[in-house]
């Protein structure tokens, strides 16, 4: 692809909470409308990856390029301006807010965010518990909603991280659904994930991590062949 369609390209990445060198030297690049996974074990650097794009962690050293901006000296909100939407672990919801208050509350940083219709459109669970507070909700639909929320930005490029830990394998079902309707639309995506089986299947692209380096890159159509990789790397 020419580089008009680069979205992401990251450079020589090294990335420091105080005094621990968390990331050593990461390469990879996205294009527009791709989803690409980083697999690792826990530890491996992958949450990092996508705090250090945001510029959410201590220091950062080399290149993060976004949509041909170079940002490694760049703000977080700005950074979110750019496009960039960010799905933490821990989902950050407003527990005492209904689901309706919490999509109603984030604010365009750039034009071409979902409206509401659009959202319930896509997550019918939300729909249903739009009048239910943040407290009430199951862990499915408390991610459902935090990635409900970042899509009514605008934003066109989604970090999303461990989105499906600890959910029922229904609901692990249906955020595949979700991530194969925003490809379709042409919406970028980086993941971190341990659920391989929920990743393989969805992904363009694998980047495998350990040690704060990434260690493999493998490509859909080369699932089968590297099977043995995945193993020593993941034990999958």
């Amino acid at each position: 692809m020419s580089k008009a369609y680069e979205q992401l390209r990251i450079t020589d990445l090294h990335a420091y909470y105080g005094e621990s060198h968390i990331l050593h030297g990461i390469d990879l690049q996205i294009n527009r409308g791709e989803l690409v996974t980083l697999l690792g074990r826990n530890g491996a650097g992958r949450s990092t990856t996508l705090k250090s794009i945001m510029n959410m962690v201590g220091r950062r050293t080399g290149s993060i390029m976004i949509n041909g901006n170079e940002t490694i000296n760049t703000a977080p909100h700005h950074i979110a301006r750019l496009g960039v939407g960010y799905c933490p672990e821990e989902r950050g919801i407003f527990a005492s807010l209904s689901v309706e208050e919490n999509l109603l509350l984030p604010p365009t940083v750039r034009s071409g965010g979902m409206s509401l219709d659009e959202i319930y459109d896509m997550f019918p669970n939300l729909y249903e518990r739009r009048r239910s507070r943040g407290t009430q909700l199951s862990g499915g639909e408390q991610q459902m909603l935090a990635m409900a929320r970042i899509l009514r930005t605008g934003a066109n490029m989604l970090l999303l991280d461990e989105i499906t830990e600890g959910l029922a394998p229904v609901i692990v079902q249906k955020l595949a659904e979700v991530l194969n309707k925003l490809k379709a639309k042409n919406l970028t995506i980086l993941l971190v994930e341990q659920n391989f089986r929920f990743a393989a299947p969805i992904a363009d692209r694998h980047y495998i991590m350990e040690h704060g380096q990434i260690v493999e890159e493998i490509k859909k159509e080369e699932l089968e062949s590297k099977q043995d990789i995945l193993n020593t790397y993941l034990g999958v």
